[in-house]
């Protein structure tokens, strides 16, 4: 499962142009802290084509005339797009904010007050709306532990036993 990881997370440094659609998700949870902390990769340009649809504007995640608004929107979207559910409880995610690389962005969210995961629904809905072979990645961290998942436009959702 490593080696899938490892080889999925270098895919997104080798293509500019990229042939594919794909998201990568780390949750990880914190149980000192009773916290989540959630790292998404996604392709930027992927991305600016989803928020331009939903805000009839032009997106542009390098030339921003506006990173507040760009990041309400970023906010407003991913957080529609992502739930996660605790033990039959949807948690509260923050949106921390963003990052951008070369090809793609890190997007940063966090939930406190999370009790120890035994059981954990994730939708994941990124850019499935945009591109029908879209799949996101989803790694779940207990006890540096990770369990995963893939969500399509088919399956937009998948459960996780600890």
């Amino acid at each position: 499962m490593l080696s899938f990881y490892l080889s999925v997370v270098s895919l997104f440094g080798l293509f500019t142009v990229h042939p594919f659609y794909i998201s990568l998700t780390d949750m990880v949870y914190k149980a000192d802290e009773q916290r989540l902390e959630i790292a998404q990769k996604i392709f930027w340009d992927d991305l600016e084509v989803a928020l331009s649809r939903k805000y009839k504007t032009q997106v542009d995640f390098l030339n921003t005339s506006d990173r507040i608004l760009l990041d309400e929107m970023v906010r407003e979207y991913l957080l529609d797009q992502n739930k996660i559910h605790v033990n039959g409880q949807l948690i509260s995610l923050e949106y921390l904010g963003h990052e951008v690389e070369e090809d793609a962005a890190w997007f940063y969210f966090e939930s406190t007050n999370v009790p120890r995961p035994r059981e954990v629904m994730v939708m994941n809905t990124i850019l499935t709306g945009e591109f029908p072979t879209q799949q996101n990645i989803v790694n779940f961290y207990v006890d540096q532990r990770p369990k995963s998942i893939i969500t399509t436009v088919d399956k937009p959702e998948g459960e996780l036993r600890f």
